[in-house]
């Protein structure tokens, strides 16, 4: 493991910062800590719901001030892939789009047209209005020989009420109806670590990547060479932590405890 000094910090946001539109207790220093240490971050999120806007609203009314070019989301990421695979001019294409305008906004500023009618992608992301009539579009289409994308496997979200499905399982069905499996962009996709590392001109082994996940935060940072921290406000309990084959750098109880640590590791 590198020791080199840390430049840079990603993190996710729900479980970190966040927990039920209320800000965890010490997101609001180590945000402070950052800017006053002149840290590059990003605060991510495989929600593709909200735009960067919108997040940053939703941030603020938790007593977060994020700036929006700080918030990279799994619509964003897709968005910058699709660009990169569509064989339009310009990086130009098409595609049948279910989901909210987190992502349809980031796609149409991609250069992509939202089609029905044979297009290039099948782009699968969160929506709180799954129709049945949109998903038996997107069978259609993926049977008919659209590339099938999504922009994260997460397969619950929370909801005042409880677990609502999420994207990996309407991709599940659209899967068992066609036999074809989508490629999921969002964390664990080291993809996901990749574009974020990019947009912040951050290189992967002086950056540190903060999650509440194991099987997807802490993952997708080992896989993308960072070193990692998991916090314990979240969804990971500290017995759980043994159970996987793979280590996070540090455990802490949360954000808390890794705001003096962005000092320290700058100056290693």
């Amino acid at each position: 493991m590198t020791d080199q000094p840390v430049d840079s910090w990603l993190t996710d946001m729900d479980g970190v910062l966040v927990r039920e539109q209320q800000a965890i207790e010490g997101a609001s220093q180590f945000l402070s800590e950052l800017e006053r240490l002149d840290r590059p971050y990003l605060v991510l999120t495989n929600n593709s719901i909200y735009s960067r806007r919108d997040l940053r609203a939703r941030l603020l009314t938790s007593g977060l001030a994020v700036p929006e070019e700080r918030i990279w989301t799994s619509a964003l990421a897709t968005a910058q892939f699709l660009s990169q695979q569509a064989t339009g001019e310009g990086g130009s294409g098409t595609a049948f789009v279910i989901g909210e305008f987190g992502l349809t906004g980031a796609l149409h500023e991609a250069g992509f047209v939202m089609s029905d009618r044979d297009p290039d992608f099948v782009v699968l992301g969160e929506t709180r209005t799954y129709s049945f009539t949109s998903i038996t579009q997107a069978i259609r289409l993926v049977l008919g020989g659209a590339r099938f994308i999504a922009t994260n496997p997460d397969t619950t979200g929370p909801s005042p009420d409880g677990p609502m499905p999420a994207t990996g399982s309407v991709a599940a069905l659209i899967t068992a109806a066609t036999g074809v499996q989508p490629y999921y962009i969002g964390k664990p996709n080291p993809l996901m670590m990749r574009s974020a590392l990019n947009a912040i001109e951050a290189h992967s082994e002086t950056t540190v990547m903060v999650g509440d996940r194991m099987d997807t935060d802490i993952v997708a940072g080992i896989e993308a060479g960072m070193r990692s921290t998991l916090v314990l406000s979240g969804v990971t309990r500290h017995e759980e932590v043994t159970r996987h084959p793979f280590r996070p750098t540090w455990v802490v109880d949360s954000i808390a405890d890794v705001v003096p640590m962005v000092g320290e590791l700058a100056g290693r």
